[in-house]
């Protein structure tokens, strides 16, 4: 006959105990502003990136450049976090405000 030890098992009664803790799913406002301003910021700098790359101010076309790239980087996390936490808000299934990392 085996040997079981009963000290490391999982029984029934285990699983239907109810959690001592309270599931806190509310929004990281800093990260969420964060994301906000980065999408924001980012956008402004993809429109002014371009007007200053077909208007060439500074003359040439490598300031306006420099921008939208500059824009496309902030644009990027700021888009994926914010709709992350748009997700969450709305209540989506598999989005979650502990998707968001700490700052």
């Amino acid at each position: 006959m085996a040997y079981v030890d009963h000290a490391f098992s999982i029984s029934d009664e285990d699983i239907m105990m109810e959690t001592p803790y309270a599931v806190n799913n509310r929004p990281p406002f800093k990260e969420i502003g964060l994301a906000v301003a980065l999408l924001v910021f980012g956008t402004l700098g993809i429109i002014l990136g371009i007007f200053m790359a077909y208007n060439r101010v500074g003359g040439d076309r490598g300031h306006g450049l420099f921008f939208a790239i500059l824009g496309c980087i902030l644009f990027i996390p700021g888009f994926y976090y914010t709709r992350i936490a748009y997700y969450a808000y709305k209540g989506y299934k598999g989005f979650s405000f502990s998707n968001i990392p700490p700052v």
